[in-house]
């Protein structure tokens, strides 16, 4: 993994709702395509501040991908579907050029009390290792966009490799420049990793492309560091389905699902 930043943002401010990629938010598979990473994390920044209302949170954000996102200018819009004080329901879309290419849907809900008492059932994540370790060989992957501008360590598995994996990650470079992430954005930044960082499938082999990332979040994480534990599970004559938890430092947080196609490579 290089070392090199590929841009000081994910996005640049382009007016009203409107925001260019920076060669940052390249996915592995094209220099001219985004990673559903920073596009999820675009789109759960708007539900976050459209209307917001106090102590309510984002618990959880789905993110459908109707097309490739392409590495250009970017609109975004949200609504409220379905208004309300402890509940409410957004919907949203991000636009290239007045063509869809994402829809996306969130529930905001109430803040629970603070005198709850915590359940909690997971087992604490894998401490966060010291340093990182070589990624290896990924050929053919574009590796100076998104993969770059995240700092990855290494648990369990890699990239490029059969699962499932386990990775502790932080950006390197804020969503949108000259703002500070929120919790919201950092988790929806790397969730979209968890098919890469799980898949248990040779991806030389199989073309796998996710159509979707759910992303549910019982409590909002703490820190910048994340780790992803995630597997994938495939059918012959089905499809494939991919399994993430979030979690922090202090314990589990919460949880990702993607709906992958699963199809043979092209040759060439």
């Amino acid at each position: 993994m290089g070392e090199d930043v590929p841009a000081g943002a994910f996005y640049e401010p382009a007016g009203e709702g409107r925001f260019a990629g920076t060669r940052a938010t390249a996915g592995p598979w094209s220099p001219g395509l985004q990673h559903g990473g920073p596009v999820s994390a675009l789109i759960g920044r708007a539900f976050e501040r459209h209307d917001p209302v106090p102590g309510g949170r984002v618990a959880r954000v789905t993110v459908e991908i109707l097309s490739p996102v392409p590495m250009a200018e970017l609109d975004v819009s949200v609504r409220v579907v379905r208004p309300g004080r402890r509940v409410a329901f957004l919907e949203g879309e991000i636009a290239h050029e007045g063509r869809t290419v994402v829809r996306a849907s969130a529930w905001r809900i109430m803040a629970a009390p603070a005198h709850l008492e915590p359940v909690a059932h997971a087992p604490a994540p894998p401490p966060l290792p010291e340093a990182p370790r070589p990624f290896g060989e990924w050929p053919g992957v574009h590796m100076d966009g998104y993969l770059s501008a995240m700092e990855w360590r290494l648990v369990r598995g890699a990239f490029g490799e059969p699962g499932p994996g386990t990775v502790w990650a932080r950006s390197r470079i804020p969503l949108v420049a000259g703002e500070a992430d929120t919790p919201l954005i950092r988790a929806l930044t790397l969730a979209d990793s968890a098919s890469g960082v799980g898949s248990q499938l040779d991806l030389a082999k199989w073309l796998i492309i996710n159509t979707d990332v759910t992303v549910a979040l019982h409590r909002d994480p703490v820190g910048e560091w994340l780790c992803l534990d995630a597997s994938l599970d495939a059918a012959p004559g089905g499809s494939a389905l991919c399994r993430g938890t979030l979690a922090d430092r202090s314990g589990e947080l919460g949880g990702v699902l993607q709906t992958l196609l699963v199809d043979e490579r092209p040759s060439g």
